[in-house]
């Protein structure tokens, strides 16, 4: 009976740390399954990171609050419409209790990706989230590859460079 509750723990403690170990290098030598998550989609229905196993997925945790994310957000649609053609897909998950600051925002500067509602942060804290934004690219595996803190100008080209690398692994 204890074993079932300290299980996940231990899967939660595993993945914590390969976070620490990708966030202190950029990229995984030996990469960790994505923890698994399901959220609601800003549009309607639910998303969850299992249901996407075959494509590269980037996911980029943000706030309306974020002076980086707001300059960052455009150039994620760009590089989204870019590469969507090809088993690339973009889930971005707003991390604030109230969504409908996110959806006045995103009124003034729409997206065509996904945006997911993380209102709890349950998926932010999965992720072991510090800095925003973050963001975690996942190969066709479901295994984390990238984790990048922050945004800075330039950073979008190392999205692309991470994307189109993993696109052409073989699944």
């Amino acid at each position: 009976m204890q074993s079932r509750t300290v299980m996940p723990d231990v899967r939660r403690w595993l993945a914590a740390t390969a976070l620490l170990v990708l966030a202190a290098t950029g990229h995984a030598a030996d990469p960790a399954p994505a923890p698994d998550f399901r959220l609601p989609v800003r549009a309607g229905g639910e998303v969850s990171l299992a249901g996407l196993r075959g494509q590269v997925v980037l996911i980029n945790f943000w706030a309306t609050w974020c002076g980086p994310c707001r300059q960052e957000m455009p150039l994620l649609d760009q590089i989204y419409q870019r590469y969507k053609g090809l088993g690339f897909t973009l889930l971005a998950v707003n991390v604030e209790e109230d969504s409908t600051l996110a959806d006045r925002w995103l009124a003034d500067m729409p997206v065509t990706f996904p945006v997911l509602l993380d209102r709890a942060n349950a998926v932010s804290r999965l992720y072991d989230v510090t800095a925003m934004p973050s963001t975690v690219i996942v190969d066709r595996q479901g295994r984390i590859r990238y984790i990048h803190h922050g945004y800075k100008p330039g950073t979008e080209n190392q999205y692309q460079d991470q994307i189109r690398t993993l696109i052409r692994e073989k699944s």
